[in-house]
């Protein structure tokens, strides 16, 4: 009977760690029906069910599994059982926005490892008690929808405490020389930063996380670093350094295959060039992130291309162009339903109207627009 819940539960560890957790799950349940007296095997398996529910996304039940957990540990006294199943829980709290919850059982992880000496232990739990002021931080500040640095004191509080948890972090991984873990750590300090205004500084810690993506060939790192230093660089009016940034994240999104991504770095760019009034540039890049939006039904990307294009046709006085595209940001934004960007299309439409010269009813030159053909073809820009 006890080897048959082992053997599940092993075979539900070998699906997992393949990456199949739906029917890894489905084993590690058969296995807790099936039972055992072996209390330590039992809160094994309550552990790995929690984090193969977390995988699924299936919250509710991951923090089931981790209190079961927890409870087992307790029961049986095992310390270091009781610190992971406390991480567990933590890190599951702070995904369903229970940030306080998550912050007293990521603190009695941090406790109980220190009490053991156990530094691995330690370091993921002040870089969790990090996470979750982050995350506390970050749905605080949604809720103002402001700029970087334009913080309320309550926002800059929890940032600053996520940065001094990820600094602890840093010091510890440091003597650990764990420098994948310094390279999280890095890049944590560097959103951090940057949400609270700290540019500078936010720059320094992003250059640290590039240096460490490079040495490990961690081309998705590598491409999140060149990102971030972009946008940081734009903060402090540095538009030509950020297009730099911006140019080497859009090279590793086409090496990874990641279009979502390339999307994103195109509409970046598109920007900075607004921003540096290369307007012939700008829509090159606008036209591309339009193309990419297109091919991944992305309704939104799309509108947004459209709402830029307009604008930067705007620029260079091209007139019937910028309608064309007027129209077609409000034709989306009436789909999606997006309220503000239909109002935003309604009066630029009005305003290129009129200095058409065009009167009401009027057909435009702009609805047959000259670039059709290669926003079908989405042909690679030149870098």
């Amino acid at each position: 009977m006890e080897a048959s819940c082992l053997e599940l539960a092993l075979e539900g560890e070998r699906l997992c760690k393949a990456g199949d957790f739906k029917a890894g799950t489905a084993f590690f349940e058969a296995a807790v029906q099936v039972g055992t007296e072996d209390l330590k095997t039992l809160s094994a398996i309550y552990s790995q069910l929690g984090n193969a529910y977390f995988y699924l996304k299936e919250y509710s039940k991951a923090l089931l599994y981790h209190k079961h957990d927890l409870t087992l540990a307790r029961t049986i006294g095992d310390r270091i059982g009781e610190a992971k199943a406390s991480g567990n829980l933590g890190n599951t709290l702070k995904i369903l926005g229970q940030f306080d919850e998550a912050v007293v059982c990521c603190q009695r992880h941090l406790d109980i490892s220190q009490e053991q000496g156990d530094k691995v232990g330690e370091a993921r739990a002040l870089y969790n008690i990090g996470n979750v002021y982050h995350a506390k931080g970050k749905h605080l500040s949604w809720n103002t929808a402001q700029d970087p640095g334009y913080l309320s004191q309550e926002v800059k509080d929890t940032l600053q405490k996520a940065s001094e948890y990820y600094e602890r972090n840093l010091s510890l991984v440091k003597e650990l020389g764990d420098r994948a873990a310094q390279g999280r750590a890095y890049g944590n300090l560097g959103n951090t930063q940057y949400l609270l205004g700290n540019f500078s500084e936010a720059i320094a810690f992003h250059k640290e996380r590039l240096a460490i993506a490079k040495e490990f060939g961690d081309k998705a790192a590598e491409r999140r670093a060149y990102s971030n230093l972009g946008n940081a660089h734009i903060f402090l009016g540095r538009f030509d350094i950020s297009a730099e940034y911006y140019k080497k994240t859009l090279q590793l999104s086409r090496q990874l295959k990641d279009q979502a991504v390339e999307a994103q770095a195109c509409y970046s760019l598109g920007n900075t060039c607004t921003l540096l009034q290369d307007y012939e540039k700008a829509i090159e890049y606008h036209l591309r992130h339009l193309v990419i939006a297109q091919e991944l039904g992305d309704r939104v990307g799309e509108g947004r291309a459209c709402w830029s294009l307009g604008n930067a046709y705007v620029s260079l006085g091209s007139h019937e162009q910028a309608l064309h595209f007027a129209r077609k940001h409000l034709e989306i934004s009436q789909e999606i339903g997006d309220r503000s960007g239909e109002l935003t299309a309604q009066v630029n439409v009005a305003q290129l109207r009129a200095a058409l010269g065009l009167g009401p009813g009027e057909e435009d030159v702009g609805a047959a627009h000259p670039y059709s053909a290669y926003e079908a073809q989405g042909e690679f820009l030149g870098l």
